[in-house]
C-alpha cells in the first residue's frame, strides 16, 4: 500500500469498457510528514470518491487490487481504498 495525495483527474475517451463510468485519478506518493517524495506517481482507480488535493492509501499491487473488486481478470492494478484523515508518526524519544 501507498500513502498518497490526488494531484489530479484523468479523461479518456477511448479506454478499455471496464472502465466506463468509473474515475480514475493521478495519486503522487507521499512521505509521513506529507510531502510529495517526487519521485512515485499511480494512476489509480477510485473506490471511495476522493478528490484533488486528498491525501489517500492506494492498494498497488494487481492481485489484491482485483480481489478488492471481485473481479479475478479485472484490467486493474492500483485501487484508492481511503481517504486518510492523519498520520500520526511518534518522535523517537518523545514523550
Amino acid at each position: 500500500m501507498i500513502l498518497g495525495r490526488v494531484l489530479g483527474t484523468v479523461v479518456s475517451t477511448v479506454q478499455h469498457p471496464f472502465y466506463a463510468g468509473r474515475k480514475q485519478l493521478l495519486v503522487g506518493a507521499v512521505l509521513p510528514d506529507g510531502t510529495l517524495d517526487g519521485t512515485r506517481y499511480i494512476l489509480a482507480l477510485d473506490m471511495v470518491g476522493a478528490g484533488v488535493g486528498e491525501t489517500v492509501l492506494v492498494e498497488d499491487e494487481g492481485n489484491s487490487a482485483r480481489q478488492i473488486l471481485g473481479d479475478p481478470k479485472a484490467p486493474v492494478r492500483s485501487l484508492i481504498v481511503a481517504i486518510v484523515d492523519e498520520v500520526d508518526v511518534p518522535v523517537p524519544g518523545g514523550d
